[in-house]
């Protein structure tokens, strides 16, 4: 055990995953640790699929999680029809197909919002917590390892809790994390972070030892995604951001080293962050939910300042490089609960640069985020809206198409709406950014279709905006029949060319 339980009682609570699992039962609430891959439990998951196979037996449960885990648990369960309800985000590809052909029913949240509505009590209370940890201190005090996500919530408000101590992580994770829990209203006052690397709670998630039903020893590894390399799309994105965000210092709108930065997960946000290894900015900092690749990268350059997040999720060979150096970037990190890694009070007072990815915007500054050809659940709207809605700056970067250039990232109305145009300020593409502060919408069309929109595209974007504005004075001009008819020419062809 290696020192990992400091608690002396607790030891007889040590048990395999198959005893584990045979706390969760059909119909049970089951709250989990994890965030984008970052750990999740999985050894009692995977034994709990195993007993369902060999038994046949029906466990149908609702899963609660921070974001989204691995095919050890998201995976085989949605495969093996164990989940009833799925909350608030998820990435992996099994769960999304079981989403869209309606095995479960999923609810889009945002990541902010869900912890703090589970205390309000507007959802079912978790009957299990199965959280990761690198150990459990005395007191039953439980260390996250790489990411926090809902487990603060999850273990209070779950009636038993049991704990997967996962050898492969390092003990030394003990002092990155930073736990404090608003209280409900009227009781809830401010939030007393004032900096980035502002310190409030504890290094530890409060747990009542008679909490604690099982715990499980195990060496698994998260199932991180690969890193995409960067091409020659994602390098101009960067560019064209470093550019306008080189534009706002000159104005003196923003500090020389920023206002703290806040980059969505995925290979776009990670691929334009990892832009500013060459930009002349120095001592940044960041205030983000997931801490990828490159802001590592830009840690061990000196670029990095101080982050804050809830996460630590980079590629398999960059977690490597962080689990042997953990205390090293110990001094740069603090992990926080999503509920406040993603807080408005927080984001808003901070000034936080907001930079997130897109499904597909229109010409008029309206992002999505979520869904393909408007139905399709791709992920869900993560901590994009937490952000986006109380940035000082909020940016959205996409490469202009997608599929091999057969479909346009610009269209004239999009498919499904996550973002009004109320909470988009910049645009970026591989061609350029347009600065739509202060643009009426007719304004914003111009700007988008000229500076960001593919060289394939732009002639029909044009036609559209004309004939839109020539049938109709009105605020913002629309051809709604044809506005959709690009999305549904994409569905007859394969293309939107």
């Amino acid at each position: 055990m290696n020192g990992r339980i400091l608690c002396e009682e607790l030891k007889s609570k040590i048990c395999s995953a198959e005893e584990a699992s045979q706390w969760i039962t059909d119909g049970s609430t089951v709250a989990v640790s994890g965030f984008t891959l970052s750990s999740y439990p999985k050894a009692v998951p995977l034994a709990l699929a195993k007993r369902v196979a060999a038994e046949g037996e029906k466990c149908r449960v609702n899963l609660y999680s921070g974001a989204s885990t691995g095919d050890e648990l998201d995976g085989i369960w949605a495969e093996q029809g164990m989940i009833d309800h799925r909350f608030p985000y998820q990435t992996n590809q099994k769960a999304r197909a079981a989403t869209n052909c309606g095995d479960f029913d999923f609810a889009d949240i945002h990541l902010g919002v869900f912890p703090q509505n589970l205390m309000y009590g507007f959802y079912k209370k978790p009957d299990i917590a199965i959280v990761e940890a690198v150990g459990i201190l005395e007191n039953g005090g439980i260390i996250p390892a790489n990411s926090v996500g809902i487990m603060p919530q999850a273990i209070k408000l779950a009636d038993k809790v049991i704990v997967e101590i996962n050898e492969a992580n390092s003990l030394d994770y003990y002092g990155m994390h930073d736990i404090y829990m608003p209280k409900n209203p009227p009781r809830r006052g401010v939030i007393p972070i004032r900096h980035v690397d502002d310190r409030i709670g504890t290094t530890y998630i409060p747990c009542p030892k008679k909490k604690i039903a099982a715990i499980v020893f195990t060496n698994l590894q998260d199932g991180h995604r690969k890193a995409v390399p960067l091409n020659e799309t994602y390098t101009k994105m960067a560019e064209h951001l470093v550019e306008f965000l080189e534009f706002e210092v000159k104005k003196g709108r923003i500090p020389k080293n920023l206002l703290p930065l806040q980059s969505g997960v995925g290979a776009v946000g990670n691929a334009v962050m990892a832009g500013l290894r060459k930009s002349g900015f120095e001592k940044m900092l960041f205030f983000t939910e997931v801490i990828q690749e490159s802001t590592l990268d830009l840690i061990d350059d000196g670029k990095i300042a101080y982050v804050s997040g809830t996460a630590v999720s980079p590629s398999p060979e960059g977690m490597a490089r962080f689990q042997r150096d953990v205390k090293h970037y110990r001094e740069h990190i603090v992990l926080r609960p999503q509920e406040i890694s993603n807080h408005p009070e927080l984001v808003r007072r901070l000034g936080v640069i907001a930079i997130n990815t897109p499904i597909e915007g229109d010409i008029y500054g309206n992002i999505n985020s979520t869904h393909i050809m408007g139905s399709s659940v791709m992920n869900g709207i993560g901590g994009s809206g937490d952000f986006a809605r109380n940035a000082y700056l909020s940016i959205f970067s996409t490469p202009s198409t997608a599929k091999d250039g057969k479909i346009s990232a610009i269209v004239p109305m999009v498919s499904h709406v996550d973002h009004t145009e109320h909470d988009t300020m910049v645009f970026v593409t591989e061609y350029g950014f347009a600065d739509l502060r202060g643009l009426s919408p007719k304004e914003r069309a111009k700007v988008i279709i000229e500076n960001c929109a593919h060289p394939d595209y732009r002639d029909g974007l044009r036609d559209y905006f004309k004939r839109a504005c020539d049938k109709t004075k009105a605020q913002t001009p629309h051809l709604l029949n044809e506005a959709f008819a690009w999305h549904q020419r994409y569905m007859e062809t394969g293309s939107m060319k």
